[in-house]
């Protein structure tokens, strides 16, 4: 099945699910004393439901999944279709509210029913799930424990709202009805093993050891890594890796780095990462021989699955990562196609991998564009922002024919789409990686 194919037949499984509930109300046979307004209040619960078990198996990395997609593009609507959910999920309290007031009452958890005490702990988890995730940056929470406080809310959530329909019983009166929740509730238990117990345990198995830590410009450090007792990895240029380091592969906070090694070295890989987070502050002090574990690769952004007579990439800051990944793997395959880089830093000294691309400018047919927003006394290059403007300037003759990857912060990547539309390159050459996924 072709990459267009598998990613409509995703779409319709995800609708499937998703609406199941309402075919659920359509065949069902309503209940005595049962109203239109507290059957649709049901109806939007179970399809609320139904679209928070749909995450977990959005972020399950299962790469068949992410294929036609993109990890990047599955987390961004994991995250938009949170919203929805949560307007289903509260749509059913409310109209439940509006068709009879008594039922307000449920809220006082001190007398409500344990299932009124289920659905009101499910929607609380719900709603601080949300809260952290929106604002995690101005409440202060570190990486490392909003994940943690993710996990735990996310199997609240829906173990919570299980156990409120199941005390509930609506849509569960026939044999046929409870089969399918069953079904999707041991599809969720199962999915959970999965991720939490299977996989670490394959993980397990593919131990990598720190060869050396390598301090590179730009406050970024390049993590050298070399597989204990297996082959390696086999990786596409572009893509990258979950990272778990100086822990069991059980535990449960990952971070996501791009591979910025030749895909043509298969028994040694490095994931260069610029300091910022509570994690990625510590890099520089972790010593060799400390034991990691790499589940990977993913993602989609590779010239390998998007072929062209040349390529422009566009990076800003750590951005790079990715990029130089493409150029080192071009670099050794001895690649004759033409390749302009457009690389944006603060100023000549953030310029990750400076020498390096200087150096494979000469091995190859790259072009180098420097571009620096507090550039240095004397320097004739590229100052300010890419824009519009300055890609004019740089870009070859025939520029629409080539393939365009961009790497970097979302306001940079929002611009460069813009900018390629105008000056006329179709916007299915233009590829994507975005950094913001966690």
């Amino acid at each position: 099945m072709g990459l267009a194919l598998r990613g409509v037949f995703w779409i319709l499984v995800y609708v499937a699910v998703g609406v199941a509930p309402l075919i659920f109300a359509v065949i069902g046979v309503a209940q005595p004393g049962r109203g239109f307004v507290t059957d649709l209040s049901v109806a939007l619960g179970f399809v609320g439901l139904a679209m928070m078990g749909l995450q977990f198996f959005l972020v399950a990395r299962f790469q068949n999944l992410a294929a036609p997609y993109g990890m990047d593009a599955l987390i961004q609507f994991h995250r938009q279709i949170a919203y929805v959910a949560l307007a289903f999920v509260l749509a059913h309290p409310v109209l439940l509210f509006v068709s009879d007031p008594a039922k307000l009452g449920l809220l006082y958890l001190p007398t409500a029913p344990w299932r009124a005490r289920f659905a009101v702990g499910s929607v609380v988890a719900l709603l601080l799930l949300v809260a952290t995730s929106v604002w995690r940056k101005r409440l202060r929470l570190r990486y490392e424990v909003w994940q943690l406080l993710h996990g735990v809310l996310a199997v609240a959530i829906v173990g919570l709202a299980l156990a409120h329909a199941a005390k509930v019983g609506y849509y569960m009166s026939r044999p046929w009805q409870r089969g399918l929740w069953i079904a999707m509730s041991v599809g969720l238990v199962g999915l959970l093993g999965w991720v939490r117990v299977i996989k670490p345990i394959l993980l397990y198995r593919r131990r990598w050891l720190v060869e050396e830590v390598v301090a590179e410009r730009g406050a970024a450090w390049s993590l050298v890594l070399r597989p204990d007792g297996h082959p390696g990895l086999c990786f596409e240029p572009g893509q990258f890796a979950w990272l778990m380091i100086g822990r069991a592969p059980f535990a449960l906070t990952q971070h996501p780095f791009s591979i910025s090694s030749s895909a043509e070295i298969a028994d040694r890989i490095e994931l260069t990462i610029k300091a910022r987070g509570d994690f990625t502050r510590s890099i520089s002090s972790i010593e060799a021989g400390t034991r990691a574990y790499v589940e990977g690769p993913h993602g989609v952004f590779s010239p390998d699955r998007d072929e062209g007579p040349g390529f422009v990439l566009v990076g800003g800051g750590v951005g790079i990562t990715p990029l130089v990944s493409i150029l080192r793997t071009m670099a050794d395959r001895e690649d004759v196609r033409p390749v302009v880089l457009f690389y944006g830093c603060k100023d000549w000294e953030s310029v990750t991998f400076r020498e390096e691309l200087e150096g494979l400018a000469a091995r190859m047919r790259l072009a180098n564009v420097f571009v620096l927003e507090a550039p240095h006394d004397g320097w004739t290059g590229e100052r300010g922002r890419i824009d519009e403007a300055l890609l004019r300037r740089h870009l070859p003759r025939r520029f629409e024919r080539l393939q365009y990857f961009v790497c970097g912060p979302s306001g940079m990547m929002d611009a460069m789409e813009r900018a390629f539309a105008s000056i006329g390159v179709s916007p299915d050459r233009v590829h994507t990686e975005r950094f913001d996924m966690v």
